[in-house]
């Protein structure tokens, strides 16, 4: 068994390349060996997120606090917010993060195919982010 205590890994910046805005990520969980699991806790400031992304085999999200906006390709922008659990199926195309005005994290979960559990693709723009949701 391994404990992970809160605190003790460093966080680390998002990078400008994958995020907008300001992201902070906690990686408590990456496995090695056979287990193909990782995740990291999530923060996204108000008005940052993510560039446009996939992943091979999927990936969880777990809002545990905020509100925060996701879109897949071609959809709508949803809110999502604190209990909130989303399922992005392999290779959907989509992209998330905080509300202008709100903070939002979360839990990420995914699975690695070969090694990589995301394909990081352009970045959303403003007119993109700024539609917001409908309704």
């Amino acid at each position: 068994m391994e404990i992970s205590r809160n605190g003790s890994q460093p966080s680390i910046k998002g990078p400008a390349e994958y995020f907008t805005g300001n992201v902070r990520i906690d990686m408590p969980f990456q496995r090695t060996g056979d287990s193909r699991v990782g995740g990291g806790i999530v923060t996204f400031e108000p008005g940052a997120h993510s560039a446009w992304h996939t992943h091979p085999l999927g990936q969880t999200l777990i809002v545990t606090a905020g509100k925060g906006w996701t879109q897949c390709e071609g959809g709508s922008i949803v809110e999502i917010r604190a209990g909130d659990m989303i399922w992005c199926p392999p290779g959907h195309k989509h992209w998330h993060g905080a509300t202008p005005t709100t903070a939002m994290t979360h839990i990420a979960i995914q699975e690695a195919l070969d090694g990589k559990t995301v394909e990081w693709l352009q970045k959303v723009t403003d007119a993109e982010y700024l539609a917001g949701p409908l309704g």
